[in-house]
């Protein structure tokens, strides 16, 4: 029995991490319709941030994250200036979002390892590997605070879009773009604020994977079928579908993983974004699309 509290404690754990990595691709889905497939670029980038605060200055990742939560948002603004805005209203916006969003990936890990090599890397603070231990039951320290805090990040984000006046139109753009720009809400502007939020929280998860995770500049690429799989579960664009399936999966993924071996945790990642293509790809939480 304490083998099987041990599991789900250290899934729900992960599960908060792998929520804030989510979120910021669903909201960046559900605003403008972009499958960005550069989040996990821009975590890592986010990651190295924080890394380097650390190791130049000693500053803790946790005061890093606020830095670089700004400097991945003014990258987003650049980003969606360039690249994005202006094909915003063309028909086949995400089928193109998806090769641009590639494209971006690449120049953005290639500038990573330029800079900083493909070495692997990770941010050590003391709590990061100490741990809270309940009877035979032990908390990593690193983990848990991780998760803690991205829940309170995701708590906030759900409160702006809930209660405030852009979040309010942020969510009519959502609903429907067409209707949301006849009501008179600028949608070119929620769309760039928008995409700066999504890419700030990736910011945010980076600094916390800093310490959770090791990493290097192409890690990026195993860490997209996660992300997809949590999103399309979850419901493209719905950010509680996100938070959802991040911990349902991450719980899974650690029985898989003690059963069966680290090895094969991921695989519940790119098993799940497979069967739910298949069987529900609306998710838990999205739409059923309506056929024509």
């Amino acid at each position: 029995m304490a083998a099987i509290i041990q599991i789900v404690v250290l899934g729900l754990a992960l599960g908060g991490v792998y929520a804030l990595m989510g979120s910021g691709l669903s909201l960046i889905f559900g605003v403008m319709r972009i499958v960005n497939l550069a989040h996990p670029a821009l975590i890592m980038s986010g990651a190295y941030v924080a890394y380097w605060g650390f190791r130049l200055w000693g500053l803790d990742p946790f005061v890093m994250l606020p830095v670089a939560m700004v400097i991945l948002a003014a990258t987003g603004v650049l980003l969606y200036k360039l690249v994005f805005e202006r094909e915003a209203k063309s028909a086949r916006y995400s089928e193109m979002t998806v090769l641009l969003t590639f494209a971006v990936a690449m120049v953005l890990e290639g500038a990573l390892a330029t800079a900083f090599t493909n070495t692997q890397r990770v941010t050590s603070p003391g709590y990061a590997t100490d741990a809270f231990f309940i009877g035979s039951v032990f908390i990593p320290k690193g983990q848990l605070y991780a998760g803690i805090t991205s829940l309170v990040i995701i708590g906030l984000l759900a409160l702006f879009l809930k209660f405030s006046r852009f979040g309010y139109a942020i969510r009519a753009t959502t609903q429907n773009r067409e209707a949301a720009e006849l009501l008179g809400v600028n949608v070119n502007l929620v769309g760039l604020v928008s995409f700066a939020i999504g890419v700030a929280l990736a910011g945010a998860a980076g600094s916390l994977v800093s310490f959770v995770f090791s990493f290097f500049p192409s890690k990026h690429w195993e860490w997209i079928a996660v992300l997809m799989s949590l999103v399309v579960l979850g419901g493209m664009g719905s950010i509680l579908g996100t938070v959802v399936a991040a911990y349902l999966l991450s719980v899974v993924a650690a029985f898989v993983g003690f059963f069966f071996g680290a090895t094969w945790s991921t695989l519940t990642f790119y098993l799940a974004l497979f069967v739910v293509l298949l069987v529900r790809p609306q998710g838990l939480f999205g739409e059923k699309p309506e056929l024509a």
